[in-house]
């Protein structure tokens, strides 16, 4: 969104980013050979989406101190100004994401357990 919209994310953003889009391939793989392993690789990512989302949504909320914003030169880790479905922005929806997929996985996981 931010390529074709003209903006530029932000460090939390890009990070969010790193830990999603290898999700599509290693679950992508994983449901094609139908390999309950594709899970076990997956989970790791989804928590540490998980984790970096939602330091990102806390930290637009105002409950984190701005002092503790960890982008530096560029794009505002702390100002997010794209919003989607009536004014959600992004790192919500990143987090709702990202939550939705690790308990999926967990689901799974405990369904097909040895």
């Amino acid at each position: 969104m931010g390529e074709v919209m003209g903006m530029t994310p932000c460090n939390l953003c890009w990070f969010q980013r790193i830990a999603m889009f290898p999700l599509v391939l290693i679950l992508g793989m994983a449901a094609y050979r139908n390999d309950r392993e594709g899970a076990l690789y997956a989970l790791p990512l989804a928590g540490l989406g998980t984790l970096t989302s939602l330091y990102h949504t806390l930290l637009i909320a105002d409950w984190v101190p701005k002092a503790w914003v960890p982008c530096g030169a560029g794009a505002s880790c702390a100002n997010q100004a794209l919003t989607m479905f009536y004014g959600v922005q992004i790192p919500w929806l990143s987090l709702a994401a990202f939550v939705s997929i690790a308990a999926l996985l967990c689901i799974y996981l405990k369904k097909t357990s040895p």
